[in-house]
């Protein structure tokens, strides 16, 4: 083979494809290996709201896998011939399973208040509009997770730090914030409407459409926030 075409291996439209198709499917196989302990609780336990607290449980691996599978996806290769995506879920992994609990696992706990109060909210005796007030305020707290799992995946800032830079890109790059709403929505919808492991068997997509979306989040970052 020449030099030439050896230096052409591996960066072609379809290699770049091939490479990319590797890597989701690498990290969707090590993310649902990650998070089997709690999905394996969550297909035990039935639809009872009484069941809240056990499934925020049963989530808790899901946090550090999908810091990992972000860390993998930013920093996966485009070549074919250096594809490492399963070390870079390693050290993903290790790097962010402790400083991503410390936040996930709040995370959890407020929206399994949010949801238990919603699924009892008539014997709550409160008026509807804190209903739809509780919800929105939910749905928030989901896409501040969002922006908090990226950065905690891509930086190594302390837990306040994350949550107060979370806060603030919450509002300040509403592109972004849109984007990661929409992929709830779509996320939520295809679950109701088709099946739901939708969100397990498209994980690594989703988080990599998550990424993309959130590009100028990620670069204020580096810019204003790192040295």
């Amino acid at each position: 083979m020449s030099t030439a075409g050896a230096d052409a291996f591996g960066t072609g439209v379809l290699s770049r494809a091939a490479a990319l198709i590797h890597t989701l499917v690498t990290v969707e196989a090590l993310l649902l290996l990650a998070a089997s302990p709690g999905l394996a609780g969550l297909l035990l336990l039935g639809p009872d709201p009484a069941n809240l607290p056990l499934a925020a449980l049963c989530l808790l691996p899901l946090g550090p896998a999908v810091c990992a599978a972000l860390h993998a996806l930013h920093h996966r290769g485009h070549d074919l011939t250096d594809l490492h995506p399963a070390r870079a879920f390693r050290r993903g992994w290790r790097l962010g399973a402790l400083p991503v609990l410390k936040l996930w696992a709040p995370l959890l706990g407020w929206l399994t208040v949010i949801a238990f109060t919603l699924t009892h909210f008539s014997a709550t005796g409160l008026p509807r509009w804190w209903a739809a007030l509780l919800a929105l305020t939910g749905a928030g707290s989901l896409l501040w997770g969002a922006h908090a799992l990226v950065l905690t995946a891509l930086f190594a800032f302390r837990a306040r730090d994350t949550a107060r830079l979370a806060a603030y890109f919450l509002f300040r790059h509403p592109r972004a914030t849109l984007g990661a709403a929409s992929l709830l929505v779509l996320t939520a919808a295809g679950t109701v409407l088709l099946t739901e492991a939708l969100p397990a068997l498209l994980a690594a997509p989703l988080l990599l459409s998550l990424l993309h979306g959130s590009r100028p989040v990620i670069a204020k970052t580096e810019k204003d926030f790192t040295a």
